[in-house]
């Protein structure tokens, strides 16, 4: 899966959100966000999949910690379409991460009780066009 844009040192606490906008690619398969301490201890690894890994336009969520996965939590609202532009916007709080989508939200639980979230990056059928935070 390719890479897009790399992001350290965002030091984002419970209360503050990320706000992540970006054009899904035509042929999109699948796309990643992770977001977490660094790239071995990730709080949420978001993999949208139009097409991937046995999966059909289902959100699948994890943690990593360092090469061990936990268990995969699945979102069947899937408001994403190939083509398209997005935003969605990841809200920090004490036990878990809100995930803002258009026209749907769900929480994640924060499995490695991170209480500053540094890490940021995207990988897949996904070109970043705006990333603020607050």
């Amino acid at each position: 899966m390719s890479g897009g844009p790399v992001c350290t040192h965002l030091g984002l606490k419970p209360g503050q959100r990320l706000t992540v906008k970006g054009k899904i690619a035509p042929n999109a398969k699948s796309f990643v966000m992770n977001l977490g301490k660094d790239a071995t201890f990730l709080g949420l690894h978001f993999n949208p999949r139009f097409d991937a890994h046995g999966d059909v336009n289902t959100i699948v969520c994890n943690s990593k910690k360092v090469e061990e996965w936990g268990a995969e939590h699945r979102e069947t609202v899937f408001p994403f379409q190939k083509g398209g532009t997005v935003e969605i916007t990841f809200g920090v709080n004490q036990n878990d991460v809100t995930v803002h989508l258009p026209g749907h939200q769900f929480t994640f639980p924060n499995r490695l009780n991170l209480s500053v979230f540094d890490y940021f990056d995207t990988q897949g059928d996904f070109t970043l066009q705006s990333l603020s935070w607050e």
